[in-house]
């Protein structure tokens, strides 16, 4: 077992990140809630960080009018990108710095490859992954070494290689025990896409590790998520930060409310909720 360099012992930071890659809705709402009343019950520090990496859908009208809404839904924070912090800058078209200094560490000890994917697969890696992703074909991987001699990125995209059959269980703190096993569950993920960017999954454990968040509350889609980033965490010799998976706010029809889909903005909803 690697030594762990840091951990996240320490005073409760918590975090809520929001995309603004359109207005905000009531799910959101409800799970930052959820981050800022257990951070203040842990009488603890509150973050809000902005994941913009998805430059083709992100705007800044919307950057700032999620940061309004959340105001006007009665939530508040300590850090921020409008009033700053000691972990800055919390706009993640800021921190490129941190992504490549992780993916310099992932390269380094030989846990990622270069692989050329399909558009599809490119588009899937743009923003948080869900609980129905297709699992990457193990046969697609290169020969061990395969781009070893990379001293950058460049215009590839790089996967995670993960122990197959491996099962990367935790304990969630609304879910209680996962485990999810690696080759089976979910396969080989992307960690740097060929447009110059990191991963969901690579930018935002860096982000966190640097933030030194102590506890990540999100939707329970993402539980899947968690084993992925468990890998990195583990790769770039950093203990995981403790999890709280929310239940998901459904539509009429049992489905997750999506900005995609025209759901109703949150300042339709009152801050009572």
């Amino acid at each position: 077992m690697k030594q762990k360099e840091e951990t996240n012992a320490g005073p409760y930071r918590g975090r809520i990140a929001p995309t603004p890659s359109g207005y905000l809705h009531p799910g959101h709402g409800r799970t930052f809630r959820v981050a800022m009343e257990r951070a203040h019950k842990a009488e603890g520090v509150l973050v809000y960080r902005t994941e913009d990496l998805d430059q083709s859908r992100c705007r800044p009208k919307y950057l700032e009018a999620a940061m309004q809404d959340l105001r006007g839904f009665g939530l508040s924070w300590e850090e921020g990108p409008d009033v700053g912090g000691p972990f800055g800058p919390y706009i993640q078209s800021q921190r490129m710095n941190h992504y490549l200094a992780a993916w310099q560490k992932l390269h380094a000890s030989g846990y990622i490859y270069p692989c050329s994917c399909s558009r599809k697969d490119v588009r899937n890696a743009l923003s948080a992954p869900h609980a129905d992703d297709p699992v990457f074909p193990s046969e697609l991987r290169p020969p061990p070494g395969t781009g070893s001699d990379a001293v950058s990125p460049g215009a590839t995209n790089w996967r995670f290689r993960v122990p197959d059959e491996r099962a990367l269980s935790f304990e969630d703190g609304r879910c209680g025990p996962q485990s999810f096993v690696a080759g089976q569950v979910f396969g080989d993920f992307l960690v740097w896409r060929k447009d110059g960017f990191p991963s969901y999954e690579l930018a935002v454990v860096a982000d966190d590790v640097a933030m030194r968040i102590t506890e990540v509350v999100r939707g329970e889609d993402l539980l899947k998520s968690t084993a992925r980033q468990i890998l990195i965490y583990e790769s770039l010799g950093v203990e995981a930060p403790d999890f709280y998976h929310c239940e998901l706010m459904l539509d009429a029809e049992g489905k997750r409310l999506a900005k995609r889909d025209g759901v109703t903005r949150l300042t339709e909803h009152d801050a009572g909720g």
